[in-house]
């Protein structure tokens, strides 16, 4: 099996939840692939830029069942990676190998929710000066994204994917950056989805240890984790 963790927005490879999970699945003899999402350049980002970027890496691997795990944003491009292997006639093995999601605290209303935090000018300014400056927190300083981010996420809608896997929401109930209510409302109705509330916010740092003991038990390798 091949795990592929992907990181947050204003994240990498070294956060927290990457580093544990990638210990502990280490320890099962599992080899934890991350990319740099934020690669070739933070400003540039887009939802497209990172689906190929994770496409490209997967096409690389080695035969075998694939298992991708979103964090945030890195979730709602999980779901749209699954899709495009899913509606992709001509799609390589290896991506249609994609077997499981694991997505923790998705964002998956991410280019639908009007960004209501930037309040009620924001967003049209962030339009206008094509630079939203936000807290890099692998970086830790401020990086600045241009609007192209946004706009384009408007295109992929994580509600009307239609790709059916056997699907991990791992969420937190105090979460203040993606809407608890949301996340329940994509679940419902889902049967392919199970979803998992936590007591703990967006970054899920006080649930790590229930986060491995769900995602072991999604992916089969509790037992190997003795």
């Amino acid at each position: 099996m091949h795990v592929v963790y992907l990181h947050g927005f204003a994240s990498s490879p070294q956060s927290s939840k990457a580093l544990f999970l990638g210990e502990r699945l280490a320890a099962c003899g599992i080899a934890l692939h991350c990319p740099d999402l934020n690669e070739p350049d933070f400003s540039t980002l887009t939802v497209s830029r990172m689906v190929g970027q994770v496409e490209r890496l997967i096409g690389q691997l080695t035969p075998g069942p694939v298992a991708l795990i979103g964090s945030s944003l890195g979730a709602f491009v999980a779901v749209h990676v699954a899709e495009r292997a899913g509606r992709s006639a001509a799609g390589t093995s290896s991506l249609r190998s994609i077997e499981r999601l694991v997505l923790m605290a998705p964002a998956l209303d991410f280019g639908t929710n009007s960004m209501q935090h930037l309040g009620p000018d924001g967003l049209e300014q962030w339009r206008v000066t094509n630079r939203l400056d936000v807290e890099h927190y692998a970086e830790g300083r401020v990086r600045h994204v241009h609007y192209a981010l946004y706009e384009e996420a408007r295109k992929f809608d994580s509600f009307a994917a239609m790709a059916v896997l056997p699907t991990l929401v791992l969420h937190g109930r105090r979460d203040d950056v993606v809407d608890p209510a949301m996340v329940e409302r994509y679940a419902c109705g889902r049967d392919h989805v199970t979803l998992v509330w936590l007591d703990d916010g967006h970054q899920l740092k006080a649930s790590l240890e229930q986060v491995w003991r769900e995602t072991a038990r999604f992916l089969g390798v509790a037992s190997s984790a003795g």
